[in-house]
């Protein structure tokens, strides 16, 4: 049965699902889903690598590259100058090698990129129960004075 173009009631219940999810998130869950999200189109490029889908390899290493530039885009320089900056050359340095991996079709390059940013996303996680995680940043420039 499909509802709209090309679109099953499956996927329709999915997306609001999700977009449900979105709604709600504090801005660290919203953090963990992007995280989450790469980590699974990195698994599916590699997937796709293994089955040889050079199309399909092409679209999840896409979308897992363009979730990173999310995540270096809201890197927050005014708080913590010198970890932003780090973080923002880790985020580049995986978008840098996703490329090559997508290039040279090298499983071993994903390894990497997904255990750095599993790591990130291990870390992120270990903080989730901090109250101040859990605010918006609005709600932290009231409360602390800074967006932090």
């Amino acid at each position: 049965m499909k509802n709209g173009p090309g679109k099953s009631a499956v996927q329709q219940y999915k997306q609001l699902d999700v977009s449900s999810a979105v709604e709600n998130a504090t801005p660290h869950q919203l953090i963990q889903m992007l995280m989450a999200r790469a980590l699974q189109n990195i698994a599916l490029a590699r997937s796709n690598m293994e089955k040889e889908e050079v199309m399909a390899k092409g679209v999840h290493i896409s979308d897992a590259i363009g979730i990173i530039n999310g995540l270096q885009a809201s890197l927050n320089h005014k708080h913590d100058p010198e970890l932003s900056a780090n973080f923002d050359e880790l985020y580049g340095y995986m978008m840098r090698r996703l490329l090559e991996a997508n290039l040279h079709n090298d499983k071993a390059i994903l390894d990497e990129v997904e255990s750095l940013l599993r790591e990130i996303k291990e870390a992120w996680d270990a903080i989730a129960d901090d109250p101040m995680a859990q605010l918006s940043l609005e709600e932290r420039e009231k409360q602390y004075g800074d967006a932090g």
